[in-house]
């Protein structure tokens, strides 16, 4: 069974948040709250958190998952950043927006868009995210959280717990968050090239 904490959007409390880390650093998979929907998440490196994200997703390997960081810092040890692309960053994050960029060697090859070597890449503006991020000092395996079969992902924590109560070591409630995924942006080849309209807004990121 789960843990649940219920955690305050603007003011989150930092007992909970190391407590979530430690969930997070021990293996753990947890529901947590983003700017955009709520999310599933893991370490980067626990190949059986991403296994276990799979299966209550029901996604096969070809699904790509989101790293999701804390800052632009962090964003360039998981992927080539020229000048212009950091640029680029900076003016939209954080933000409710996914990017493709070329990725690292310190992305494990199990989520890299394997014909591109390229990797989604996001830093969330929702601060129980960002909180639990600075507190891992590491960035979180991330998925949207949308059942299979369903067309919308679940944005009301107490039916997430009720749903995935034993599939999830962890369900932090931040309140409600929206219906709409982020904007997907590719950067791999520079110019920004519009892959998904989200949330985020479009104007000036190019075709």
């Amino acid at each position: 069974m789960s843990q649940y904490f219920q955690i305050h959007p603007d003011n989150p409390q930092s007992r909970l948040i190391h407590q979530a880390a430690e969930i997070v650093r021990g293996g753990g998979v947890l529901a947590y709250p983003t700017d955009s929907t709520y999310a599933l998440g893991c370490s980067l490196n626990s190949k059986g958190g991403v296994e276990r994200i799979r299966r209550i997703r029901q996604l096969d390997d070809k699904h790509n998952f989101s790293v999701m960081c804390r800052d632009l810092s962090e964003i360039a040890a998981y992927a080539r950043v020229d000048n212009a692309t950091y640029r680029f960053l900076k003016a939209h994050t954080p933000g409710p927006y996914t990017f493709i960029l070329q990725a690292s060697h310190e992305v494990p090859r199990r989520i890299l868009h394997t014909k591109r070597r390229a990797v989604g890449i996001r830093v969330p503006d929702n601060r129980i995210a960002l909180e639990l991020l600075a507190a891992l000092s590491e960035p979180l395996m991330s998925v949207t959280l949308r059942m299979p079969g369903d067309e919308y992902p679940l944005i009301d924590p107490w039916e997430i717990r009720e749903l995935l109560e034993n599939q999830l070591d962890l369900v932090i409630n931040g309140g409600f968050c929206g219906l709409e995924p982020t904007t997907v942006i590719d950067l791999v080849d520079g110019a920004p090239r519009l892959v998904r309209l989200g949330r985020g807004a479009v104007e000036g990121l190019g075709d």
